[in-house]
C-alpha cells in the first residue's frame, strides 16, 4: 500500500502492485473495516477501483498516525452479494445521444451494439461520483472508450454511459464526461429507503431493453409534488437568484456515493449560526448574488453576516448582522450580495435540512421552509473567521494532487504561475476556471478514485476544476493539486470573472493555516 497525504484532513491509500479488480476488493475492505469501527477521527472512507480516500479531522488523529494505521490495516475482502437487478432500459435516440456515434466508431449497426450491452456480465465494483452512482466492470470492448475531453455542464437523471471500460448510470441530473448511450426506467436512490443505493457493490446488473413509450410512462409516473413540513417557518416569496437550506457537511456515506455537502462557506454559516445561539452547522439559507424575501410564519430570531447584502424588515433596514428578532406576518427581504457571493441567513433553533442524498434544489416561490427537527452534529473543529476576497485577484494555497506526475514540467509551473478566471459555469459542484491550458504528459483519464474538498481536477482539455462541497465522491480526471481548508471560504465567495492564483504549499503550512482560521 501507499499512502499520499492530499491536504490537511486527506489522505489517499492505493495498491499499485495489484491487479484493479483485487485492489478495488482491499479498498472496500479496509473502508468497511473502518466504518465498522467508527473512531471519532474518521469522516468518511470512500473506496473506488484502486484507493482508498480518507477523510478525518487532523485535530484529533494526526497525518502520520493515520498513514500508520493504515498501513498496518489488514484487509480482508469479504464475499460480494450476489443479487441480481434488472434495470429497465431505453437505448439511443435522445435517451442516448452518443449510441450512432459509438456505433459508428465500433462498425457496427447500432442495434448491435445495444444487443452486445444488454447481453453483457455487468457487476457493480463501487459506487461513486453521486449518491448511488454505480461503477460496473463487464462493458464489452467495443464500448470501451476514455472520457469525453470536457464534461456536459448536463447529464439528464438515470442515463446510461460508458467509459474507460466501465458502465455507470447517473442517478440524477448533473455534469458528467461519459459517453450516453440510453436511460433506465428506474430510482436509483431513494434518500428514504434502506438502503438507499438501489444497486450495490458485488450486484449483477441486468439491461432490460425498452421502449421510448415505456420510459416516458415512467418519467410520467415519478412526479409528485413535495409534502410541506411538519413546522413551517418560512416561506419563499421571493428566492433571489440561487437560495438553498444547508447546513454543516454530514459525512459517513461516501461508501455509496453520497457526498457531505454543506455550505460553501463553513465560517460564514458557523458565525451566522453562532449569532442566533445554534450550533455551528445548523441549517441555514444559503443565498447567492441576491437574496430572497421571506414571510416569517412564526416568530423568528436570524442574522445575517457573511458577504455584505442589504437586508429589510418589513421594509425598514436591518442594521448589523444581527442577532434581531421578527414577528410572525413579517416580511424579510435580502437583497443584492456585495463584496462576495454568498450571504448566510440563519435562525434560531436552525433549519429543517433534508436527509443525506438528496439533490441540491435552489428554493422556488412558494416553497415553505420548516424549523430543524434534530440538533446538528459537530463533526471537527469549525473556522470562525470570514474572508471576503477583495476586488482583483485572490491567492488560493495548494498542495500537489495526486496526479502531480501526469502533467510536463511546463504544466505544473503554469499552474503555480498564471491567472485563471472563474466562469459562469461555475456552481457548488466545481468552480470551471478558464485561462492557459495545462499541459499533460499522458490522457488525464484515471481509474475512478475519491475527491477530496477543493481538489483541483483537469479534464484532457487542459482547464482545471476546483471542486466544491456538491462535487462527485468519486471522479476519472487527474487531479493536479488540492486547495488547503483555510483557503476554500475565498472560493465560496468569488464571484464569476475573479481571477485566480495558485501558490505551493506544504501540508505542515497548510495544518498551520487551519489553526489559525479556528
Amino acid at each position: 500500500m501507499e499512502v499520499r497525504h492530499l491536504a490537511d484532513g486527506a489522505v489517499l491509500a492505493g495498491y499499485p502492485d495489484l491487479p484493479e479488480p483485487a485492489a478495488n476488493q482491499a479498498a472496500r475492505a479496509l473502508a468497511a473495516g473502518l466504518s465498522r469501527e467508527t473512531p471519532a477521527w474518521l469522516l468518511d472512507a470512500i473506496p473506488a477501483a484502486r484507493t482508498l480516500l480518507v477523510l478525518f479531522d487532523p485535530d484529533r488523529l494526526g497525518h502520520s498516525e493515520v498513514e500508520a494505521l493504515l498501513l498496518r490495516a489488514s484487509a480482508t475482502p469479504s464475499p460480494a452479494p450476489s443479487r441480481t437487478i434488472h434495470l429497465p432500459t431505453c437505448y439511443g435516440g435522445d435517451a442516448g445521444p452518443d449510441l450512432e456515434e459509438l456505433a459508428s466508431a465500433a462498425g457496427l449497426p447500432a442495434s448491435d451494439l445495444v444487443r452486445l450491452h444488454a447481453s453483457a456480465e455487468h457487476r457493480v465494483a463501487f459506487l461513486g461520483f453521486a449518491p448511488g452512482f454505480p461503477y460496473m466492470r463487464g462493458t464489452p470492448r467495443e464500448l470501451s472508450l476514455p472520457r469525453l475531453a470536457t464534461p456536459r455542464v448536463r447529464v439528464p437523471a438515470r442515463s446510461v454511459a460508458v467509459a474507460d471500460g466501465y458502465t455507470g448510470i447517473y442517478p440524477e441530473e448533473s455534469p458528467g464526461g461519459w459517453r450516453l448511450i440510453g436511460r433506465v426506467a428506474a430510482t436509483l436512490f431513494d434518500p428514504a429507503a434502506t438502503p438507499p443505493s438501489l444497486l450495490l457493490p458485488g450486484d449483477r446488473a441486468v439491461f432490460d431493453p425498452i421502449v421510448p413509450a415505456q420510459l416516458a410512462a415512467f418519467e410520467a409516473s415519478r412526479k409528485r409534488s413535495a409534502s410541506a413540513p411538519a413546522e413551517p417557518l418560512l416561506k419563499i416569496e421571493k428566492p433571489g437568484a440561487f437560495t438553498l437550506v444547508q447546513g454543516g457537511p454530514r459525512h459517513g456515506l461516501g461508501a455509496l456515493g453520497v457526498g457531505a455537502g454543506g455550505a460553501m462557506d463553513l465560517a460564514s454559516l458557523a458565525v451566522a449560526n453562532g449569532l442566533t445561539g445554534n450550533s455551528p452547522f445548523a441549517g441555514a439559507l444559503e443565498a447567492a448574488i441576491v437574496g430572497p424575501d421571506l414571510l416569517l410564519l412564526a416568530d423568528a430570531t436570524f442574522s445575517v453576516p457573511g458577504a455584505l447584502a442589504e437586508t429589510r424588515l418589513d421594509g425598514k433596514l436591518v442594521a448589523g448582522p444581527g442577532p434581531h428578532p421578527g414577528k410572525k406576518g413579517a416580511r424579510l427581504a435580502v437583497g443584492p450580495i456585495r463584496g462576495g457571493f454568498r450571504a448566510y441567513l440563519a435562525f434560531a433553533g436552525g433549519l429543517a435540512l433534508s436527509p443525506p442524498g438528496t439533490p441540491s434544489r435552489p428554493l422556488r416561490s412558494g416553497d415553505l421552509v420548516g424549523r430543524a427537527q434534530e440538533p446538528a452534529p459537530r463533526l471537527f473543529t469549525v473556522p470562525h473567521r470570514i474572508r471576503i476576497p477583495r476586488e482583483g485577484e485572490i491567492e488560493l494555497r495548494a498542495l500537489p494532487g495526486p496526479q502531480w506526475d501526469f502533467f510536463t514540467s511546463e504544466g505544473r509551473e503554469t499552474f503555480f504561475s498564471a491567472s485563471f478566471r472563474a466562469t459562469s459555469q461555475s456552481d457548488r459542484r466545481g468552480m470551471r476556471l478558464d485561462g492557459p491550458q495545462l499541459d499533460l504528459s499522458r490522457p488525464s483519464d484515471i481509474p475512478p478514485e475519491g475527491t477530496a474538498p477543493g481538489s483541483v481536477q483537469v479534464p484532457g482539455a487542459g482547464l482545471p476544476i476546483v471542486l466544491g462541497p456538491d462535487r462527485p465522491v468519486t471522479g476519472g480526471y487527474a487531479k493536479i493539486a488540492t486547495i488547503i481548508s483555510a483557503d476554500l471560504p475565498l472560493l465560496a465567495q468569488a464571484r464569476p470573472g475573479t481571477m485566480i492564483r495558485f501558490s505551493p504549499a506544504t501540508l505542515e503550512e497548510a495544518l498551520a493555516a487551519r489553526r489559525s482560521a479556528t
